[in-house]
């Protein structure tokens, strides 16, 4: 009886790191998107929006969401763009839906 409880309990374990696995790919894509968006607000293209992009990445990971709120937010704002917190905040969350729809069809789900 033993057996199935530690199978049912490695089958939550697996379920779990999986499903932390696909939030953190959902929240790196987010990031990468609104990247994307920020560039283009910025006029930037080419290598500069990928390399705009790539540091909205790093602001996520190394900040979290706030972390790249502040980055996009400040930056916006250091280059007069019009774009308040609550609209960047919104665009983020926005985001984040389209992320984990990308992430789960890659997945296969």
């Amino acid at each position: 009886m033993s057996g199935t409880f530690e199978k049912r309990e490695k089958g939550y374990e697996a379920k779990y790191a999986h499903d932390e696995e696909i939030a953190f790919k959902a929240r790196i894509r987010r990031a990468k998107l609104l990247g994307v968006w920020a560039a283009e607000l910025l006029g930037l293209a080419g290598d500069d929006a990928n390399s705009y992009t790539r540091e909205a990445i790093n602001a996520e990971i190394e900040g979290g969401e706030e972390g790249l709120l502040s980055k996009v937010h400040g930056d916006l704002e250091g280059k007069n763009v019009d774009r308040s917190e609550h609209q960047v905040r919104r665009e983020l969350e926005e985001q984040l839906e389209v992320a984990k729809t990308q992430v789960l069809n890659e997945e296969g789900r």
